[in-house]
C-alpha cells in the first residue's frame, strides 16, 4: 500500500486528511523528519495556518522536500500549502518553496473574508487529479488569501468570490488546491482517489 506523508508544521486538520487519505486506500504518516519525506510515495502540504509560521517550520525539510519532488515524488498542497508553492504571501513575511512563480494576496471587496462554506470550481485544464470531477462541482473553502500564479498554465481551476482566483494547480507531479477536499464530501473523496491513483502509476 502506498504511504503518503503528512508534513506537520504546526497547523491544524491533519487528522481529517489523515482519514480521508485511509479512506481512498493510502498508508497516511504524518511527520516532521526529512527521511520520512525522502523515503515517501507521496506527500501532503496540509491547509489552515499563517503563511510565514508554516514557511519556518518547513526550513528544516526544504532541501529534502524539493529532492524529493525534483525525483518525482508527487506532491499535493491543500489550502495553505498550496499557497506554500509560490514564492511569497501578503500574509507576513519569508520566503515559500518556489515551485511556481507567483504570490499569495489577501482577498478583498464587499465579501465576507474569510471566505468559508461551499463554492463551485470552473475546471480550466482537465487533469488526473479532476478525472469523473464535473465542471461546476462544490467544494469547501476556508481561506482568507489567494494564489496568483505567474504561469497561466498550471492554473487547473478558479472560483468566484467577488473576484475570480486560482482554486487549484496542476504541473507535473505537483497538484494544489485552495479548497479542502477532506472536507468536501463524495467529490472531495473522488479527487484524493485520483491522487492515489497518481501515486499507484
Amino acid at each position: 500500500m502506498p504511504e503518503v506523508v503528512i508534513f506537520d508544521y504546526g497547523v491544524g486538520n491533519l487528522l481529517s486528511l489523515k482519514c480521508a487519505l485511509e479512506k481512498v486506500g493510502v498508508e497516511a504518516k504524518i511527520s516532521v523528519f526529512p527521511k520520512h519525506l525522502k523515503n515517501a510515495d507521496a506527500i501532503a502540504l496540509p491547509g489552515v495556518g499563517n503563511f510565514s509560521a508554516a514557511i519556518s517550520r518547513l526550513d528544516t525539510v526544504k532541501d529534502a522536500l524539493l529532492e524529493a519532488v525534483e525525483g518525482g515524488t508527487p506532491l499535493i498542497g491543500i489550502c495553505l500549502g498550496l499557497q506554500l508553492f509560490f514564492q511569497q504571501s501578503e500574509e507576513g513575511p519569508g520566503a515559500g518553496l518556489a515551485l511556481f512563480n507567483g504570490k499569495n494576496i489577501k482577498l478583498k471587496g464587499s465579501v465576507k473574508v474569510p471566505h468559508m462554506g461551499w463554492n463551485t470550481l470552473r475546471i480550466t485544464k482537465q487533469n488526473e487529479l479532476f478525472e469523473g470531477v464535473g465542471d461546476g462541482s462544490y467544494v469547501y473553502f476556508v481561506h482568507s488569501h489567494y494564489p496568483v500564479p505567474a504561469d497561466e498554465r498550471i492554473v487547473a481551476a478558479k472560483t468566484e468570490y467577488h473576484v475570480t482566483f486560482t482554486s487549484a494547480v496542476a504541473s507535473g507531479n505537483v497538484y494544489g488546491t485552495q479548497f479542502h477536499p477532506e472536507k468536501s464530501g463524495d467529490i472531495g473523496l473522488k479527487i484524493l482517489s485520483n491522487f492515489a491513483k497518481i501515486i499507484r502509476r
